[in-house]
């Protein structure tokens, strides 16, 4: 926990735009759930990729390899040093390595296959993608379609598992990185801080958020909405489960997820990982990254390359 907080820090010490690589901050109307960047950080600093899609439409890591580039080079040409602020890890491999090979998957393919998830359940696609890649099968929830249809999507267009892929099928990255940091805290104080937070959003208006988001038409099976957090808010709303219960669920299911994000990175051996502690590590840390950047030169150098300010506690 702390990329918003370090990429500020660095924002306030250099010109810098921020690029968000968060799956869910993609999302209109959904803010607290998402732990969205404040409007005061936002007029302190312009913040890219926020609030563009609506909540019935897909992101991909195609595209926000596409966009994500474009971007880099418009706030490098401003002369501003582009910070990419991560919440998903696939967004920043696909930045880093490049984008998967070829035009970010086949539509027709992925019609098929969201077709026998609506017609056979959701099930017998996790129980054929455990077949061929039981890795996978076991990273993602049987209930997930997108995660599911985009695995089986990914099978069928490369013959291999996802979960195996080869760098041969990633495109060359087209965007050099300056610094790719990880920010990591010691267990107990990340889970408490976790718990903490998930409490804060459960008392910060969740629950209405997702009633608002259900009045305006959304429905419950709308991928955004299978996320952590509002699947857990839309069980109190259908009467699977009391608050107390739906927020001891969210805080569990966040220190899982931050545990598969610790896997994740542990496999990019050009993340460089950082232990803070406390709440005074932001701003000496951030003075660190510049002088660093600052003393590059050449190739290497701050204002020639993409910043990447890490993720948080583990998480992408």
């Amino acid at each position: 926990m702390g990329k918003s907080t370090l990429a500020l820090a660095i924002a306030r010490r250099a010109p810098a735009e921020i690029v968000v690589a968060d799956s869910m901050q993609v999302y209109r109307g959904l803010d607290v759930g998402t732990s969205k960047p404040s409007s005061t950080e936002r007029r302190a600093v312009p913040h890219h990729l926020l609030d563009i899609c609506d909540p019935t439409e897909t992101f991909s890591a195609f595209e926000f390899v596409r966009r994500g580039k474009e971007l880099v080079g418009e706030i490098q040409a401003r002369g501003r040093l582009p910070i990419l602020v991560g919440g998903t890890g696939l967004y920043l491999r696909a930045f880093l390595k490049g984008h998967l090979a070829g035009d970010g998957g086949d539509p027709a393919v992925r019609a098929r296959l969201r077709a026998e998830a609506a017609r056979d359940g959701a099930a017998a696609l996790h129980a054929r993608l455990r077949t061929v890649d039981a890795v996978s099968a076991g990273a993602i929830r049987p209930g997930d379609v997108f995660r599911l249809v985009r695995a089986l999507e990914l099978w069928e267009q490369t013959g291999e598992r996802p979960s195996t892929l080869r760098p041969a099928l990633w495109d060359p990255p087209q965007v050099p990185v300056s610094a790719f940091l990880v920010l990591m805290r010691e267990r107990e104080e990340l889970y408490r801080m976790i718990d903490t937070r998930a409490r804060r959003m459960w008392e910060g208006g969740l629950m209405a958020e997702v009633r608002g988001l259900l009045q305006a038409g959304y429905t419950p099976d709308l991928r955004p909405l299978q996320a952590l957090g509002y699947r857990q808010a839309l069980a109190v709303l259908g009467g699977r489960l009391d608050e107390a219960a739906a927020l001891a669920e969210m805080q569990r299911a966040t220190r899982n997820y931050a545990k598969r994000q610790v896997t994740w990175f542990r496999r990019e051996p050009a993340a460089e990982w950082v232990t803070v502690t406390g709440d005074e590590w932001a701003e000496p840390l951030a003075k660190t990254v510049l002088d660093r950047l600052e003393g590059s030169e050449g190739p290497g150098s701050a204002k020639g390359q993409a910043g990447r300010p890490a993720g948080r506690g583990g998480e992408p």
